[in-house]
């Protein structure tokens, strides 16, 4: 694993965390997509760490 692949959990959690107080804004019909994003975003943060 390189640098690149590194995951910055601080820097992930406030990301996180901002794109859930958008979503909230968003119309409910928007959300489905949204979510599935944040989903494979934190998916792919969890396997960079499975190694340690």
């Amino acid at each position: 694993m390189n640098q690149e692949d590194v995951v910055d959990g601080e820097g992930l959690v406030e990301e996180i965390r901002n794109e859930l107080v958008e979503i909230d804004s968003l119309q409910i019909n928007d959300h489905a997509q949204r979510f599935e994003e944040l989903h494979t975003k934190l998916a792919t943060a969890l396997s960079s760490i499975d190694g340690l």
